[in-house]
């Protein structure tokens, strides 16, 4: 009996998204260490996996329009999987989206901690500045340079 091609693409994609959990894990570690270079990596891993997956959902789509009429046509074997693989899918995909939405906080917190820094950088700058005018005078030269 061969495999229904609908099945088998489920399972690819069960398999493109659990590689893509494994790389939020690791995408995580990177954000956290700040390498930001290793990120880009992860990042293109995604992305390649993400084009596999696009790969299957076009095989995947015409059923799923038509879900009730194609899992009806299944054997009850075949019809389990189907659903086992479906349940699967949106289990890994929530996890994939969670740890996403958490890693976009780690970052934004990362930015405004950054822009903060900057900001009391700044302030000490014009600070000290102040304090050397009203301390030693203007910055005037007392060099002269006509000669």
């Amino acid at each position: 009996m061969t495999p229904d091609p609908i099945i088998a693409a489920l399972a690819q994609q069960v398999a493109c998204y659990r590689k893509l959990a494994k790389l939020a894990g690791i995408q995580r570690q990177h954000i956290q260490n700040s390498a930001t270079e290793a990120l880009i990596e992860v990042l293109q891993k995604r992305q390649a996996v993400m084009e596999q997956l696009a790969e299957q959902e076009r095989i995947i789509a015409p059923a799923k329009q038509r879900w009730s009429e194609y899992s009806a046509s299944l054997s009850d074997e075949s019809r389990a999987k189907a659903e086992e693989l479906l349940v699967e899918t949106r289990a890994l995909l929530k996890r994939i989206t969670d740890a996403d939405r958490e890693d976009v906080l780690a970052m934004q917190q990362r930015k405004l901690n950054l822009g903060r820094q900057i900001q009391q950088a700044k302030t000490a700058r014009q600070v000290n500045r102040n304090y050397a005018k009203a301390a030693y005078g203007g910055t005037q030269s007392r060099m002269d340079l006509q000669t």
